[in-house]
């Protein structure tokens, strides 16, 4: 059975590459569940599919220098911007999917931590839109 430790992923938010700032990414697609149980049902949970919704979380190391990190996130504060996530930042293949989408900057957190932390940013941002998946 394959196996695979995340190395080298793809970060990118508004055709920028976080990458070299991002240590953790996680993208989470969902689907409402709608129950449509009648009597006819027989005493059985019937369900189908309502909306998709998914969220875009990612922790950074921070940099307020100019050109980095913080410099591109603070204007992006309350944007729809693109973004796009591969598991490694080789080419896009059946072997290294690619997600992308829009998701909504709801939230930036400049300063993050306590005495003797490294300083780091953890965001979840809402997708807006759909999510989708490319092997080419």
């Amino acid at each position: 059975m394959p196996k695979m430790v995340l190395l080298a992923a793809h970060v990118s938010l508004n055709g920028t590459d976080l990458s070299e700032y991002t240590r953790k990414a996680e993208l989470t697609v969902e689907v409402e569940d709608k129950d449509v149980t009648t009597y006819a049902s027989l005493g059985w949970k019937e369900v189908l599919g309502g909306l998709k919704s998914g969220e875009l979380s990612l922790e950074f190391l921070q940099d307020v220098a100019a050109t980095k990190v913080d410099s591109v996130m603070w204007p992006l504060l309350g944007t729809v911007v693109p973004f796009v996530v591969r598991l490694d930042s080789s080419a896009v293949g059946a072997s290294n999917p690619e997600w992308s989408g829009n998701v909504l900057v709801n939230g930036w957190n400049p300063i993050e931590g306590g005495v003797g932390d490294e300083a780091s940013v953890s965001v979840g941002y809402p997708t807006s839109g759909a999510v989708a998946r490319a092997v080419a």
